[in-house]
């Protein structure tokens, strides 16, 4: 077993110790089976929150509605939660009513697709009621009962279905794809935020052209924002080379080619941050800019290093160029510019309203910017006298 699930044994001991069940349950235990790294483990129990809370001296409420406490340890913490049945889904993402029971495989049938409706045991003997295993051998998302039930509980199962397939490779059960293709309408019902968390999984899984594919294939474009005019722009990104760019080159390259012209007010609607928003804004202008801005040493200067090599691998995508090339130009190209920020320029605005001995106003930026260009393509030494001297010759001064 995994060290995370061996050092979590002896809080499934205590579990037992006061006469209740407990088991490593959910993507932990997919992720053991199918040979992933695991990052955390969650147990659940039969024992009720109050009588956890009496296990363990050390707990926190963070979601005792539905059931799960947050048990702190020295070596760590970890969410206990006990076995429930679900009913009523009037929004289509929460319970209405939680019923909590003793029953391992009660607490299992509630779960979305079998691969993570598995248990697991502290000698890592698997509980597998719905068939999980082999699901997971075919390479196959099979939801746990009816496809529609577990949709209509949850709509974003159906989002969470295609990231899946993004970030493992496997392939849906026909009735699975059936059901997402009939119910996308749902989504309308579920909040972008959560949509938008989805899908860049989605975007950064290995398996992203088959996720993008079957996105399309589904029709649950249609019910998304910004997206559901978008079906030509995302077949076409399923025909780029994709695979090497990030998720901000991506959300770059569906800008550009889907012609979107209000950049900012489309990422608003996905709520991305705003740094982020900024960011893929500048991206996009570079790489949508007639020629190469890498060929302008005031355009790299501008843009930097960073953003400056996304903007690259976007228009390399966009113009059918190495991807590898284009980042190795624009590293090439930065490493070979005098000045690389507009502190190490060596002069500033107060220099300049001591040397004109004039009031401040939009001219200082516009001498500046004249100043950094000219010892950017080497016209001037970047040294003060230097500068002064240069002003003074072209009649700045």
């Amino acid at each position: 077993m995994d060290s995370l699930f061996i050092q979590a044994v002896p809080i499934i001991e205590r579990i037992e110790q006061a006469g209740y069940e407990a088991y490593f349950v959910g993507g932990s235990v997919r992720d053991h089976i199918i040979g992933r790294a695991i990052h955390d483990v969650d147990i659940a129990t039969s024992a009720t929150p109050g009588e956890i809370k009496a296990i363990f001296p050390r707990t926190v409420d963070v979601g005792i509605e539905h059931g799960t406490v947050l048990v702190i340890e020295k070596h760590g913490s970890y969410e206990i939660t006990t076995f429930r049945t679900e009913s009523g889904y009037s929004d289509f993402r929460r319970p209405d009513e939680v019923k909590f029971v003793r029953s391992l495989t009660k607490d299992l049938m509630r779960r979305d697709f079998t691969m993570n409706s598995m248990a697991m045991d502290k000698k890592g003997n698997i509980i597998d009621p719905f068939g999980g295993q082999k699901a997971i051998m075919d390479k196959r998302i099979v939801t746990v009962g009816d496809s529609y039930e577990r949709f209509y509980e949850d709509a974003l199962r159906m989002m969470r279905a295609i990231r899946f397939v993004s970030q493992l490779g496997f392939t849906l059960d026909l009735e699975t794809l059936r059901s997402l293709q009939e119910n996308g309408a749902l989504l309308k019902h579920i909040a972008i935020e959560r949509i938008h968390a989805e899908f860049e999984k989605l975007l950064a899984g290995p398996y992203r052209v088959q996720g993008l594919q079957l996105f399309v294939q589904s029709e649950l474009y249609k019910y998304i924002p910004r997206l559901h005019n978008q079906k030509a722009t995302l077949k076409q990104l399923t025909a780029l080379p994709i695979d090497t760019l990030s998720v901000s080159e991506i959300w770059a390259l569906l800008l550009i080619q889907g012609h979107v012209e209000d950049v900012s007010s489309f990422l608003r609607d996905w709520r991305l941050p705003v740094k982020q928003i900024k960011a893929i804004q500048r991206v996009v202008f570079f790489a949508n800019k007639p020629s190469s801005f890498v060929e302008h040493v005031y355009d790299l200067f501008e843009i930097g290093l960073s953003e400056g090599v996304q903007a690259a691998k976007v228009r390399a995508v966009v113009h059918g160029d190495s991807v590898s090339d284009a980042e190795a130009l624009v590293r090439k190209k930065y490493a070979d510019l005098v000045i690389k920020d507009m502190s190490e320029l060596a002069v500033g605005g107060t220099d300049l309203l001591a040397w004109r001995n004039v009031n401040p106003g939009p001219w200082v930026k516009e001498y500046l910017q004249m100043i950094v260009t000219a010892v950017l393509k080497r016209e001037v030494e970047n040294d003060k006298q230097k500068i002064k001297e240069w002003l003074v010759q072209c009649n700045l001064m």
